[in-house]
């Protein structure tokens, strides 16, 4: 039931000592099957360009602001220009793998609000659909609820299926379509919002770490079983 204030007004729940929270701090993650770093060009730049350019596809840049790069001196300068606090890279890197193969980051940081954006998500083909690349998702969110944040968020192209696709799979919840949001790459954009607030995390958490266990996989690296983690109750 709706709280009220003096003039019967309908109003939020109460937050009893509420006071903005700690910033990511950039410090690396270590899961079971993969290494979040921030992202350092000296560290990670050329490998990142093998990955995602040299021996990437020009399709996954589409649905990012930025991309493809004709070469690693301009790919070079876009990694340079990464390095920040918000948005706040890391690289990331599989387990047994010497350079990363992929990116991700924290952006629209409000500690004042407790909400955090994850973005800017770029993975090889090498590292698309492994458990390193669900693990990342899952290190980057429980760092953030760990932290005290409130609603984490996805936001996409409203025409890009694969990023609708994979918020669902990893539990977020579609809120709706900002038309119009903005314009990149000289073209007009819709933007699909997708969050995971703070009292949904604890389900959240117990799926993936039961679906990251080394026993749901087989010796190819198979999952046995799905994630089921659909807002929906889809598997």
């Amino acid at each position: 039931m709706s709280r009220v204030n003096r003039f019967g007004q309908p109003i939020g729940p109460e937050l009893p000592g509420w006071r903005p929270l700690p910033r990511p701090s950039g410090a690396a993650m270590v899961g079971r099957y993969c290494v979040l770093d921030r992202l350092d060009p000296d560290a990670h730049a050329t490998a990142l360009y093998d990955a995602l350019v040299r021996d990437g596809d020009e399709r996954s840049w589409t649905y990012l602001p930025y991309g493809p790069f004709a070469s690693e001196p301009e790919f070079r300068r876009w990694i340079d220009g990464c390095v920040g606090d918000d948005p706040l890279f890391f690289a990331i890197t599989q387990a047994g793998e010497i350079g990363p193969s992929g990116v991700a980051s924290y952006l629209r940081i409000s500690p004042e609000a407790g909400s955090i954006e994850v973005g800017h998500i770029h993975f090889s083909a090498r590292l698309k659909r492994t458990a390193a690349a669900t693990e990342a998702m899952y290190l980057l969110m429980m760092n953030a609820f760990a932290l005290g944040y409130r609603r984490y968020e996805w936001k996409c192209d409203a025409l890009n299926v694969p990023s609708r696709s994979a918020a669902e799979r990893l539990g977020f919840r579609y809120e709706g379509t900002f038309r119009n949001a903005t314009v990149y790459k000289g073209r007009s954009r819709d933007t699909a919002w997708f969050a995971v607030v703070d009292d949904e995390w604890p389900r959240l958490r117990k799926e993936f770490e039961r679906w990251l266990t080394p026993e749901n996989f087989d010796g190819e690296g198979r999952q046995r079983s799905r994630l089921a983690l659909s807002p929906r109750g889809r598997p």
